[in-house]
């Protein structure tokens, strides 16, 4: 039987101008993640990434932890099946001035609880790209990131040869699209499930075939096990 690992990117740049890269605490978390693979002697067949830069880096500092006969060398896959969804996009179709990463940085910072109030505007800005009235407005509506991230699982699945160990990097929105497949959840139960998946969180799928079932989901013991606070992040 053949296992995937699904994880979560580290902590990436929130509030900066570039979010798509890692910050050092989510370096710092890809490389436990590593330390905890490499304790258990675990090691993988096949590598993939999901193109974004955050995805590369997440890997880098995972799997250089790993000694070398336990790590893939040189032939990582990049698959964009897996990237996320465009956040920058559905904010602005959301709330139009937007589209002005700067004027979100203002309104967060005058905000109390800046990320609440980044939470809350990120909450009604995917029900509306998920709602289905506005489809035409987005490069990428929700039924086509769903129809995305199914068809790059389903070339994991049916790759051929034996059974493989897989680990993938890749985002949280791709993560509980590809558990919505898995356990057939409504739309509503996806972004619920989304808000929960720490950082370097991993969700491990079985497959035999072109059947997959969950093993478990959204672990971080990895993060946990040192006692050190601070290192479980959601954003």
């Amino acid at each position: 039987m053949g296992q995937i690992y699904l994880v979560r990117h580290g902590q990436a740049s929130f509030g900066a101008a570039n979010y798509d890269l890692l910050s050092e605490l989510g370096v710092q978390q890809a490389r436990l993640l590593g330390e905890w693979y490499a304790e258990r002697r675990q090691g993988f067949s096949r590598v993939l990434t999901g193109g974004m830069n955050r995805h590369r880096q997440t890997a880098v500092a995972c799997l250089g932890a790993l000694p070398r006969n336990l790590r893939k060398e040189g032939d990582w896959e990049t698959d964009a099946g897996f990237a996320e969804y465009d956040h920058a996009e559905i904010f602005a179709r959301y709330r139009p001035e937007f589209a002005d990463h700067a004027v979100l940085a203002d309104f967060l910072r005058g905000s109390e609880y800046p990320r609440q109030a980044f939470q809350s505007l990120f909450e009604a800005a995917t029900a509306r790209w998920m709602g289905g009235e506005h489809d035409a407005d987005y490069t990428e509506s929700w039924p086509a990131f769903q129809s995305r991230c199914v068809a790059a699982l389903q070339r994991v699945l049916m790759a051929p040869g034996t059974a493989q160990t897989v680990i993938i990097f890749t985002s949280g929105g791709t993560i509980a699209t590809l558990c919505q497949h898995v356990l057939d959840l409504p739309d509503p139960k996806v972004f619920a499930l989304n808000w929960t998946l720490a950082n370097v969180g991993v969700t491990k799928l079985l497959y035999s075939g072109g059947r997959v079932s969950l093993s478990y989901l959204n672990n971080y013991s990895h993060l946990e096990s040192g006692g050190i606070p601070g290192l479980v992040t959601y954003r």
